[in-house]
């Protein structure tokens, strides 16, 4: 593709593109639901999960707005570009061509093309190449406003990296430790663990997650110094699994629930719980940063943004049917950071072999999407040093940018496991500016140079609904004090201790 324009694959349906994207949002973020939504209570959690999944609808939408003002500002350049060749080469014995070439852009950057449609291209407008999230920031954004995008973008995949790389470690140490003390059925009897506690003789739980974490980081760390391709299969496979371990925990909660044996009295309302309860239902919705990835092969288009609505009235219904169970099911106190580990009891099921799939299910999973985040997080951080026409030498390229990328979310991972609040803060500030912020300036600045470029008269068939500018306000607004608030109750809860 021209333009530097990533090709966009094999096209599919736009029903196989639902699955799709149902398969994006809904992962590790689910599974820090429950606790979350047990900590908050049901009511506060259900009326903030409903709000928090309309506002991830509406800046999906602003995303697909900009996508199409995208792909319409590179085709115009493209004709313009044609335009001003043939002009070059009709003409005879002009020989200030710097001139000419001053007075093509000029043209360019002031002419409204009222006519653009007119001129061969009748649906200008049509999202047909592949425009990442950075490639639009670049188009629409000043200097500084690209550099922070890179920083927000950035901030988010390490919080991404270091929740996956303490993930596996936990759930490993709950798993191995249960099995081989006086509680062999699991973690999920209601009895609390200390990490000062013994797991296998002298060696501490603590010790054992952090023997789990060195194993994790020397098996999968030196994926980051490589890049990760044809994931093709291995996605297929952890798709599967996903679905089939998530199909397990909400038939097993129910089943629990129907003979009576559910130990589950959520609160309606714990404001202190609000914090976190929020990190993670942004967390939970995030998909904005790969919506160009997901969307573009869609074959048909036109209905594109029904669609989006669709899944998320899926995901919003899928997402409380697997948290009510959860805090119906199990007493609040003993709901685990990572639900899966709730199903480690020989309580709640009898057959070992479902028990090791469900405590080990996020091992699996996380474990193959950890080299492809480490690779996202790498490509990033040279993008954003990234000088035109230069080129990094082989230390920093090979060696400092995989070290940059993979040493500080191990090191997080070393100081804390507590998953709840990992994906709470990630989710609370760089989820925040990637699922609000962001998209929002996009739809601003991308509506402000369509009208430039185009003109008044040129209208966008993927204008998003909230077409309005106090959509736009709005949506700036929560993000900001979400910052705001967030912010003042971490302080005042640590000013508590």
């Amino acid at each position: 593709m021209a333009g530097g324009i990533t090709d966009t694959g094999e096209l599919y349906s736009p029903y196989v593109g639902l699955v799709y994207m149902f398969n994006l949002i809904v992962g590790t973020g689910a599974l820090t639901m429950p606790k979350a939504f047990a900590t908050a209570g049901w009511l506060v959690s259900l009326v903030l999960l409903m709000f928090l999944g309309f506002m991830s609808y509406m800046t999906t939408t602003f995303v697909v707005e900009a996508m199409a003002a995208a792909n319409a500002q590179l085709r115009w350049k493209r004709m313009e570009k044609h335009k001003e060749d043939d002009d070059e080469d009709s003409s005879s014995g002009v020989s200030d061509s710097d001139g000419l070439l001053q007075d093509g852009y000029e043209r360019a950057e002031t002419r409204p093309i009222l006519s653009v449609q007119r001129r061969g291209s009748p649906n200008i407008f049509e999202i047909t190449e592949r425009v990442e999230m950075g490639q639009m920031a670049s188009m629409f954004f000043n200097k500084v406003g690209v550099n922070l995008f890179y920083f927000c973008i950035i901030i988010y995949l390490y919080g991404d990296l270091a929740i996956y790389a303490a993930a596996v470690p936990v759930s490993l140490m709950q798993v191995t430790c249960s099995a081989t003390g006086n509680h062999s059925c699991g973690v999920g009897d209601g009895t609390k663990y200390n990490d000062t506690d013994k797991c296998w003789g002298p060696i501490r739980r603590i010790d054992a997650y952090r023997l789990y974490l060195a194993a994790f980081t020397l098996l999968l760390g030196p994926f980051t110094f490589f890049n990760v391709q044809k994931t093709k299969y291995l996605q297929i496979m952890t798709s599967l699994m996903r679905w089939i371990a998530f199909t397990l925990m909400i038939i097993l909660a129910l089943i629990r629930i129907s003979r009576g044996q559910a130990e589950g009295h959520p609160s309606m309302a714990q404001l202190s719980g609000i914090r976190n309860l929020f990190g993670v239902c942004v967390y939970s919705f995030m998909c904005q940063h790969s919506l160009p990835s997901l969307l573009t092969p869609i074959s048909k288009k036109k209905h594109v943004n029904r669609l989006v609505l669709l899944d998320y009235i899926l995901i919003l219904a899928f997402y409380s049917l697997l948290a009510f169970t959860a805090i119906y099911c199990f007493r609040n106190d003993t709901l685990m950071d990572m639900y899966t580990l709730n199903f480690t009891d020989c309580e709640i099921i009898s057959a070992s072999f479902v028990r090791y799939f469900l405590g080990l299910f996020p091992v699996f999973t996380i474990s193959t999407n950890f080299p492809i985040i480490a690779v996202t997080l790498r490509n990033n951080w040279k993008t954003l040093f990234h000088r035109e026409g230069g080129t990094y030498p082989w230390v920093v390229d090979r060696v400092v940018f995989p070290a940059i990328t993979l040493i500080p979310p191990v090191l997080v991972a070393f100081c804390t496991h507590d998953l709840e609040s990992l994906v709470g803060i990630t989710g609370a500030y760089a989820g925040n500016g990637i699922q609000y912020l962001i998209p929002a300036f996009l739809a601003y600045c991308s509506r402000r140079d369509t009208e430039l470029v185009f003109g008044s008269g040129a209208v966008n068939r993927h204008l998003s609904p909230f077409r309005h500018s106090f959509w736009i306000l709005f949506v700036l607004l929560w993000g900001f004090s979400c910052f705001v608030f967030v912010t003042a109750n971490i302080v005042l809860s640590e000013s508590r201790l």
